[in-house]
């Protein structure tokens, strides 16, 4: 089974990353832990760090997190295996509408060669909520730079074909007609609560 790079950034010894994220998950929980919800989606769940936050902090009551790769998904079977994973595609989500309170997607657009066919799936499964992270540019490619990663991409990651400022990403949101709840910025991320 081969280790991802998500999980070696989330196991990571470098106590500056480990700050980070740290601060990270504190801001996105903060955004989601009053409201009511029992059923969450990750789209996009790498091995399961973002549900195992939630299910640590008594956030939602089923948990269920999907992702394309199948080495993601098993490891995550073994290190959380008190939460749900299913392969599947986010373009092509396995659930009918409306299926749950939140549908988290953490992470994952930046990757996507077509993340607004993406959203407009996440959309579709969410009932009330989403909650989406991304990088924000070009702060992200420079705090990269700045640790010494990606040195001849100046600090940008070669798996990351988008690239959103804060307000791009914002701006795509509202385009799916989504209510913005409320936007964070983590440095060096975006995170941001919407309403459908």
């Amino acid at each position: 089974m081969k280790i991802t790079n998500n999980y070696k950034k989330n196991k990571s010894k470098n106590l500056i990353q480990n700050w980070l994220i740290e601060n990270f998950y504190k801001k996105l929980l903060r955004l989601v832990v009053n409201l009511q919800i029992e059923t969450i989606l990750d789209a996009g769940c790498g091995e399961g760090f973002t549900l195992y936050r939630f299910y640590k902090n008594k956030i939602g009551k089923q948990l269920l997190g999907i992702d394309f790769s199948s080495d993601a998904i098993n490891l995550g079977k073994k290190i959380f295996p008190f939460i749900n994973f299913r392969k599947a595609n986010a373009y092509s989500l396995p659930y009918k509408n409306n299926s749950f309170d939140l549908v988290v997607c953490c992470e994952v657009l930046e990757h996507l060669v077509y993340p607004e066919k993406a959203l407009t799936e996440i959309i579709r499964v969410s009932r009330k909520f989403c909650l989406f992270s991304v990088p924000n540019e070009p702060f992200f490619a420079l705090a990269n730079f700045l640790r010494g990663k990606n040195l001849s991409r100046w600090g940008n990651d070669i798996e990351h074909i988008q690239h959103w400022t804060n307000h791009q990403f914002i701006a795509l949101l509202k385009q799916k007609g989504l209510t913005i709840k409320s936007a964070r910025s983590s440095f060096p991320w975006t995170i941001v609560l919407v309403e459908k």
